[in-house]
This record gives C-alpha cells, structure tokens and sequence, in this order.
C-alpha cells in the first residue's frame, strides 16, 4: 500500500514513517522543513528514512495546492496520513495566521485532494487541545469542545469538523487522533521535556509555570504510532479518537526523573499560568481501548530514560 506522510520531517511523522517502512509500506513524505525549530534535527530524520527504498520525499507547503496536487498525480497514495500543522499552543499566540495557513487552509488542501484523488482514508493529527477549558476529568471524545483556550486547539477542532462534513457529504473516510504531550527520542526541542533536559545539563534555568501545579498525560512516541498504524488499518468512516497515557502526571513528578537521569538537579525558576495554556490533561482512552485496541505501554520512568539516553547519544553528550 502506499501512504502519504506530510509533516514526515516532523517527530511523529519521523516515527510513523519509520514504522510503515518496517512493516512493508511505500512511504511518500511531504515537509515544508520550516524553521519553527532546529531543522539540523528535521534532516537527521529524513536521512534515517532515506535508507529505506520505499522512502521518498518532497519538500512542499501544503498551504501550496498546485504544488501538493502535483504530488497527489505523482505518487497516487491509497491513503494519507496528515501531521503537518503549525505545532506549539503558546506560539499560536505570537503568530496566528501561521496556524490558519497551516493548519486550516493546509488541511482544506489535503481534504480536498483526498477527495478528488479518491484515496481510500485519510488520517489526521488533532490534539488534546481541543478540550481548551473544559474541567471535567478524565477527557472524553463525548465531551463538548466548543471552547478553546488558544487559536492552536480551535483550529485542530476545526479540522475534526471539516472532516465530519467531508466524510458525509464525499463519503471520505477520515480519522482525527486527539495527541496527549508526546515524547521520547528525535523529539520537538519546543517541548518542555527537551527544553528542561537541554538546561538542566546546561546549568541554566527551567521555567515552571503555575508555580509547579500542572499535570500532563504523557504519552510515549511508541504508545502514539501503535494506536496511529492501527488508525490507518481499520480505516473508520468517520472517527475521532483520545491518544494518550490514561494517567494525569506531576509536572514535578517528570523534573524528578529528568534530575535522577542526569545525576543533576534543575534550577526551578517558578512563572505564574501563562495565557493559553491549560493546569491538566488527562486522556479518558476507553472509546480507543474498544475501536482500536489502544493500550498504552510505557511508563514516564519507563519512556524518560529512553529519551535522555537519545538525546545524549544525538548531542554526543558524555556526562
């Protein structure tokens, strides 16, 4: 089968094509390679990729749609798997009309190619962040989200219900992964699990905001591809789905780990709540449990040591 990968220079997208390569697939990755963060680190993936024959790849913006269409005719994929967004809720603040470019206009183009090429399913990122303000514990894919605390989650809300018009009025197959904090190794340097182990090693400064009370659903990069991968096989009609650990962490809990890892401890800088982002995150996964087989594997002290060990070994770091 050939699938499509857009954001495949991207740290899921790296993984997901990784797998699909192992298990037999032909793999066509699309990146605009911006520099939203170190692109050194988008190319290292490429080059692990490019190993494998049935990888290849196209730079594009799939803002650009004569550009996207091309690649479309080219490779003829059987389905489409769309990870390519304007990524990171606090820069959705600094910088709105690069998440409606990417991540609106961006998924009207793949949608809409989907739909002409008559690929048989498409796939795509949403995010835990769809939940915005909601209070209710654990979040569930039956809960309201109509009200999102930053531009980030109202545009992934938006790519679910362009999805759902899609799916009814074209009767394209589509399915929306709401992500929950991934990590592991080749992660994004923008996240706080990269930032901390960067400083801490570097004897700088962490910021911690509101004042160390938040808790995140951790997911680890191998839990996310599995319940992906099984996403693409099953190929619902019209789904939408939780991804994530099933457990709400401390985020002091995670800086301990990072400090035990590393046989050294983080200068805490405490910051009050910043605009945008939310105290928790907790994954309800009964509904994936059920439709996808979902369970999540790895433990935070199980999956941080993996991703300190990689980034060492990537940043040829000794101690």
């Amino acid at each position: 089968m050939k699938i499509l990968v857009t954001g495949a220079a991207g740290f899921i997208g790296y993984h997901l094509s990784e797998k699909l390569l192992d298990e037999g697939f032909e793999v066509l990755g699309v990146d605009n390679l911006n520099s939203y963060y170190d692109v050194t680190l988008k190319y290292a993936r490429l080059k692990k990729l490019e190993i494998n024959k049935n990888f290849s790849f196209k730079k594009v913006n799939i803002q650009n749609k004569d550009e996207l269409s091309k690649v479309f005719k080219y490779f003829n994929p059987e389905k489409v798997v769309n990870l390519a967004a304007q990524a990171g809720v606090r820069y959705s603040i600094e910088n709105p009309y690069a998440y409606l470019d990417s991540n609106i206009i961006g998924f009207l183009n793949i949608i809409e190619l989907c739909r002409h090429n008559k690929v048989k399913g498409l796939i795509y990122a949403s995010s835990s962040s769809v939940y915005g303000g909601n209070t209710k514990m654990p979040f569930s894919i039956k809960d309201k989200v109509d009200k999102p605390l930053a531009l980030y989650g109202a545009t992934k809300k938006a790519n679910e219900l362009i999805a759902y018009s899609y799916s009814y009025l074209y009767g394209l197959n589509s399915t929306g992964l709401r992500y929950f904090t991934v990590y592991g190794p080749w992660g994004r340097p923008d996240m706080a699990m990269f930032i901390f182990t960067k400083n801490i090693l570097e004897g700088k400064p962490i910021l911690v905001f509101n004042n160390g009370k938040m808790k995140r659903d951790f997911t680890f990069i191998d839990d996310i591809i599995n319940g992906t991968l099984t996403s693409i096989k099953k190929n619902y009609k019209n789904e939408v789905f939780n991804l994530g650990n099933n457990i709400s962490e401390n985020l002091l809990d995670m800086i301990n780990i990072i400090e035990k890892e590393l046989n050294q401890k983080a200068i805490i800088e405490y910051k009050p709540m910043q605009p945008g982002d939310v105290k928790e995150s907790f994954a309800d996964i009964e509904y994936s449990k059920e439709k996808l087989d979902f369970i999540p594997k790895t433990k935070i002290y199980e999956g941080i040591p993996k991703f300190i060990n990689w980034y060492k070994n990537y940043y040829n770091i000794k101690k």
